[in-house]
């Protein structure tokens, strides 16, 4: 499926708009997308929000700062785009064809059901063959789902999962936070 990226100049950061269409290509390939994909990144901000609008061509809107390389900033960092995009492409996926009919709409979860969703994202990306700092998430889940053992069990689950459905998976995260206090 033919992947579109804009701009295709960049005016304030250092990124390479045709390193993220092979990226993406790459990735649309691998996950067996079967709708075209639009790239919109916004130059302008340094941060990393990465959304996504579904419909007959899903449409990515990317904060700079989600493809940019944290030791130099402006810069892109091809393995930052990889994961980036690689999440919100499964995200998009689960909610087209894997069981996440019923979850809620992305700015509707909480932030422990979207910290759990990434894990799970995130481990599938590292079964791909992506560089995935895997501490980076279980920080996230930990503290969304606290310090203890009943959380780590629950990450390493969610980590190393295929096909959750959105049940099981909010399954995880509510069992994960069940004895927070």
């Amino acid at each position: 499926m033919p992947v579109s990226v804009s701009p295709r100049t960049f005016q304030f950061v250092h990124f390479d708009a045709d390193l993220i269409e092979r990226v993406a290509t790459g990735l649309t390939g691998a996950l067996g997308f079967d709708r075209p994909v639009a790239i919109e990144v916004d130059e302008t901000t340094p941060l990393a929000r990465v959304t996504v609008d579904l419909g007959d061509t899903v449409t990515i809107h990317v904060e700079s700062g989600a493809f940019e390389d944290t030791r130099r900033p402006r810069h892109q960092s091809e393995q930052a785009t990889a994961v980036s995009l690689g999440r919100v492409l499964l995200r998009a996926r689960d909610r087209l064809v894997g069981g996440f009919g019923e979850a809620p709409a992305d700015d509707q979860l909480t932030l422990a059901q979207r910290s759990a969703w990434e894990a799970y994202c995130a481990g599938r990306l590292e079964r791909l063959g992506l560089a995935v700092n895997q501490q980076r998430f279980r920080y996230d889940f930990r503290n969304r789902h606290g310090f203890r053992d009943t959380a780590d069990l629950a990450f390493e689950r969610l980590w190393h999962s295929d096909g959750l459905t959105w049940g099981e998976l909010a399954e995880i995260s509510r069992s994960a936070s069940a004895d927070a206090a």
